[in-house]
């Protein structure tokens, strides 16, 4: 089992909701969030505002996976998340070593869906 974490521009979640529903992977979590990579600093117009500052807005995605969706998923993310300019985002693949389904108590794969 795998934990996906990736940040993407707020922008293009739409267009990476799509591409990972189109590989079946429809368990995901988003939150706003503020950050800034090597953009640090960069006027950027947001929803037509001019926003100037060390800390800008992005999409977090927190996505459980089993091993088979975890090369699917990764590829979603940068099929609908890419522009090819800087501040696309990042994405970060970490060990999830368990998993319980509140409801059932069910663990582990079963658990994630």
């Amino acid at each position: 089992m795998k934990l996906i974490i990736a940040i993407i521009q707020p922008d293009k979640l739409e267009e990476v909701k799509e591409e990972l529903y189109k590989q079946e992977v429809n368990l995901i979590t988003a939150s706003e969030v503020l950050g800034h990579g090597r953009q640090k600093g960069v006027t950027e117009i947001y929803r037509g505002t001019k926003e100037t500052g060390n800390l800008l807005r992005k999409i977090r995605l927190e996505i459980a996976v089993n091993e088979n969706f975890v090369e699917p998923t990764i590829n979603a993310i940068i099929k609908g998340a890419k522009t090819g300019d800087i501040g696309d985002g990042k994405i970060f693949v970490l060990d999830l070593p368990q998993c319980i389904r509140i409801r059932t108590g069910e663990t582990g794969g079963v658990a994630i869906g």
